[in-house]
């Protein structure tokens, strides 16, 4: 059996200028292949400097011991503040810490089991969709995760007419969007310009007006006293206990794209990439298919789906969908001996800890079963990094668990995915990492003919 698809490397010694272009192309396939093996990589421009840190130390340092020394680098959000504004993604400090204080409620105790019938419903809606014959998946998996979103925020399906036109004005700023902005690049001041596309600069704005819509449609409902209990209406009714201050429309917005942008976009690149593993070993998939053959719509099914969310953990180590996280020195650090300047690039990179050399036995393979063996521990431990760690760990991280786990065994249950001759998926980061051309599967329903 081969091995799942990996973008080839760069070659070393590449210049810097074509670093560059490889890098605003493709953050995967623009490193070298000793990264995979390397604890610690030092990168040079003549405007900053970059550590790529594979070192489970460091990793542990940046982002769990000493989090507020290593906020997140305003480089990476540039290219996003049409769309994100001041969200919780691209904050740092006292705003991140206050707007933390304001989501984090909404994602505490039993919040999971309150979701868990807005995510069956819209599996079954996925079900229900998904059309047999050569289907690229990812599309598919797009809107079975933006409806998730919607129906578990604001109570409302994908159908709804102002739900679809979001998800819609998405994919257009998904396709006008690179991965980086100039201003990653190159430092520049407050006031200028950063150039960003018109496309991007308009989808931005009406996705901005239909999430401003509903977000003053719900302020109305929550003052008369008819909102339903959803994640909006928690969000928006909890006062920061420090200041006592609720998200006024704007900011909320700004949330709102970011749970927009990273609750769809991870949940429909882990759903597409779980799907072609399974279709490429159909074993496994006939495993989980019978695992989830007596799926009931009750909150305690998941605690059987074991395989099931092995297969999720696994296909989320070998394409984590934010493939790297960027924090910036505020002072000067020693990292394995070396010196760091203040303002340095820190890269902690979930893609190559998740395939790493040093860490992982058969870093390359897809194996399910490694996440029930003791020496994994470690492993999974140093190497998985899906959800970032410490106290900027996804908000999201336990509804992502639920419905990739979830969605996996109620289409898998309903149909079997085939590989498709010819059509091997290359992995490459957009805003998350997907396939360059698609995932294109073969859909069977089981017990039918296509």
């Amino acid at each position: 059996m081969s091995l799942p698809p990996k973008p080839a490397s760069r070659p070393e010694g590449a210049s810097v200028w074509r670093h560059f272009r490889l890098f605003r192309a493709d953050i995967l396939s623009s490193q070298p292949a000793r990264l995979y093996r390397a604890w610690m990589a030092e990168f040079r421009t003549p405007f900053f400097r970059s550590y790529l840190c594979n070192d489970p130390a460091l990793v542990r340092r940046v982002l769990d011991e000493r989090p507020m020394d290593f906020p997140k680098s305003g480089r990476v959000g540039e290219g996003l503040r049409p769309l994100l504004g001041r969200s919780v993604f691209v904050t740092n400090g006292e705003e991140w810490l206050r707007q933390r204080r304001i989501i984090d409620p909404a994602f505490e105790g039993g919040r999971l089991r309150d979701a868990f019938p807005a995510v069956w419903a819209a599996g079954e809606a996925a079900v229900a969709r998904m059309p047999a014959g050569e289907v690229e998946i990812e599309e598919e998996m797009s809107h079975a995760a933006a409806d998730v979103i919607f129906r578990t925020l604001f109570s409302i399906p994908i159908e709804h007419e102002v739900a679809s036109r979001v998800f819609r004005e998405f994919r257009a700023y998904q396709r006008a969007q690179p991965i980086l902005n100039l201003a990653a690049f190159v430092p520049l001041p407050a006031w200028l310009p950063r150039f960003h596309r018109r496309g991007v600069r308009g989808s931005a704005r009406v996705i901005r007006r239909l999430i401003a819509a509903l977000t003053e449609a719900r302020a109305a409902e929550i003052a008369a006293g008819v909102a339903p209990d959803d994640l909006a209406t928690k969000i928006m009714v909890t006062a920061d206990p420090v200041t006592g201050e609720r998200f006024a429309t704007g900011e909320m917005v700004d949330q709102v794209a970011i749970f927009f942008l990273a609750g769809h976009e991870t949940s429909a690149s882990a759903l597409g990439w779980a799907l072609y593993l399974l279709a490429t070993y159909p074993e496994v998939q006939e495993a989980v298919a019978a695992e989830a053959a007596g799926l009931e719509p009750a909150f305690s099914a998941l605690s059987r789906l074991r395989l099931t969310r092995d297969v999720f953990r696994e296909a989320l180590r070998l394409y984590p969908p934010v493939p790297m996280m960027v924090r910036e020195t505020t002072q000067a650090e020693e990292f394995r001996g070396r010196r760091v300047p203040r303002g340095a690039q820190v890269v902690l990179s979930p893609w190559h800890l998740g395939r790493h050399e040093r860490i992982w036995d058969n870093p390359d393979a897809f194996d399910p079963a490694r996440w029930g063996r003791e020496e994994n521990r470690a492993a999974a431990r140093d190497g998985w990094l899906p959800f970032s760690s410490g106290p900027r760990v996804c908000t999201g991280a336990g509804f992502a668990m639920l419905e990739g786990v979830l969605m996996l065994a109620m289409l898998l249950r309903a149909f079997r995915f085939e590989a498709v001759e010819g059509r091997v998926p290359v992995p490459v980061a957009h805003l998350t990492v997907r396939a360059r051309e698609g995932i294109w599967l073969r859909v069977v329903r089981r017990g039918g003919e296509i």
